[in-house]
């Protein structure tokens, strides 16, 4: 299964840090775990970074592998 980690606002919607999902590209992720976790997370998915082992993925259509590490990312401030 994908480790998908979850990390400010992210973590907080979600309700938890991390966690172990099955899904075959980024878009069955996002929509597994919108499923999971509700309007909360989708609502901060949309302003999210998605990180596929250290990369940025946009594309919902490319594929993620059970070893795969996925790294949810809001936007941060900084200063």
């Amino acid at each position: 299964m994908t480790q998908v980690r979850y990390f400010a606002a992210a973590a907080e919607a979600a309700g938890i840090q991390s966690e172990s999902v099955h899904a075959a590209t980024v878009g069955d992720l996002r929509a597994r775990l919108i499923a999971a976790h509700g309007p909360d997370l989708e609502r901060v998915l949309t302003r999210c970074a998605i990180l596929v082992d250290g990369r940025r993925i946009d594309d919902p259509g490319a594929p993620i592998a059970d070893a795969d590490v996925v790294d949810i990312l809001p936007p941060f401030a900084g200063g």
